[in-house]
């Protein structure tokens, strides 16, 4: 099973995008989209941004992440 995980663009460098998740900083490899800009949301699959989302959709997606972990808001 893979799962992707929806994430906000902190930073870009060349093809590289710094994102946060749970408190952790990551590099994210962005050679498979076009055009992401800082402040976007993508799905990242084993370090590669694999999709763009819009902002709402990100985070309802993020909420279920949420409640199924059992974390609040």
């Amino acid at each position: 099973m893979c799962l992707a995980i929806p994430v906000r663009v902190d930073s870009i460098e060349e093809n590289t995008a710094l994102i946060e998740f749970g408190g952790v900083r990551r590099p994210v490899d962005l050679r498979l989209l076009e055009n992401v800009q800082v402040g976007d949301y993508v799905l990242v699959h084993a370090g590669f941004a694999i999709q763009r989302l819009d902002e709402e959709e990100a985070r309802k997606t993020l909420e279920l992440f949420r409640e199924i972990s059992g974390e609040r808001s």
